[in-house]
């Protein structure tokens, strides 16, 4: 075979095997280096076939993670070249605005590098916006978005259930609006994340086949915010499936409401732990925690290690490394790279008159923690 059709082979093969279902969306490509071994091929031989397929929006290309196959209805394949193209240059105004409630390592940053490459990969530059839990902090992003003239807006919403009105204006304008993590009830905007009612149960049912029945449904935000509310369900429906009751004696939903009112974030801090600390003393019969984020999964455990406690946690967002009770708890990876990609790929066909689904779910990953421990 002539050196110059190489790439077309693996790419040819690797397009057969996607097709036949061997490699099922959300399913992981071999490697650069793999393709490299099984065909005897260089680097960029190899790298060349996953590019062409990526350029097809076949699959989706996560830099130190790998490939993995996109949902037929994410891929689109009619007149695009066969090849890689030269890079067009950017256009003045070729813009997408990033409205975040929040990043940081418990969660969004491998959203944002996900939302970047594709932007990148698209021509698009892009503009972020951070609102830290402020509704009137998201009209203002919004409006100033619109000023600079953005093509459209990827929005992870500030949590509760009161929307902001120029999100609203947005969904009747038509404007293109993509959500990340958080759908919001009653308006037609598209929304893709992570299937948080089956994740919780795939978490709750690990609980249960490790023997705890008094399991304790901890979270910050308010129950209204919809991946909250999915988790919350997604615990509450698992429990009663099991015939194991259920009710508020072993909930705490929204402890922010308790420090609303105090700004100094150590306070607070400060609060919540006292909150969890009381409960931990009132509730001896509880033995797991399911927390819906890192974040308040680590208070728990600080409380935990304070009174030298030893139970179950569980939570979602967790990050790879640099946390001592990562291999001591079963947590949720979610796939925040694949859903910023996404969220690119899909705002990009509303920009150009397409259609997406209401609601897309990315696969995510069940970690469990280490038996030794």
């Amino acid at each position: 075979m002539e050196k110059e059709l190489l790439y077309k082979k693996i790419y040819d093969d690797l397009l057969e095997a996607i097709e036949k279902g061997i490699y099922p969306p959300g399913s992981k490509l071999p490697s650069e280096k793999e393709l490299m071994e099984q065909y005897n091929v260089s680097r960029i031989t190899s790298k060349k076939a996953l590019e062409m397929l990526a350029d097809r929006n076949i699959i989706v290309r996560m830099p130190g993670k790998g490939s993995f196959v996109l949902e037929e209805n994410e891929q689109d394949r009619e007149n695009l070249p066969a090849v890689p193209q030269t890079v067009e240059p950017v256009r003045k105004g070729k813009m997408l605005g990033v409205i975040l409630d929040f990043f940081s390592g418990f969660f969004g940053c491998e959203l944002i590098a996900g939302i970047e490459h594709e932007c990148w990969s698209k021509n698009y530059h892009m503009i972020l916006k951070c609102t830290y839990g402020n509704v009137e902090a998201e009209s203002r992003a919004i409006d100033e978005l619109m000023e600079l003239g953005v093509d459209g807006i990827i929005l992870m919403c500030v949590q509760g259930e009161n929307y902001s009105t120029r999100i609203v204006k947005l969904a009747l304008d038509k404007f293109p609006v993509i959500l990340v993590d958080r759908a919001l009830k009653g308006l037609p905007i598209p929304c893709i994340g992570t299937d948080n009612y089956r994740a919780a149960q795939d978490l709750v049912n690990i609980l249960l086949e490790e023997g705890h029945e008094k399991i304790c449904f901890v979270s910050q935000a308010p129950l209204e915010t919809s991946s909250v509310e999915e988790r919350f369900n997604g615990y509450r429906d698992t429990m009663l499936e099991h015939k194991i009751l259920t009710n508020e004696d072993l909930w705490m939903i929204d402890l922010d409401s308790l420090v609303e009112n105090i700004e100094e974030t150590r306070e607070k801090e400060k609060k919540v732990m006292e909150a969890l600390e009381n409960y931990v003393e009132n509730h001896p019969q509880v033995t797991a925690f399911f927390t819906v984020d890192l974040q308040t999964g680590v208070l728990v455990y600080r409380v935990l290690q304070k009174k030298n406690l030893r139970k179950e946690i569980v939570f979602f967002d967790g990050v790879e490394e640099g946390y001592e009770f990562h291999t001591y708890c079963t947590h949720v990876m979610q796939g925040q790279y694949l859903m910023g990609a996404m969220a690119v790929k899909n705002l990009c066909r509303l920009i150009k008159g397409g259609k997406v689904e209401l609601r897309k779910y990315v696969p995510y990953s069940i970690i469990r923690k280490d038996p030794q421990m």
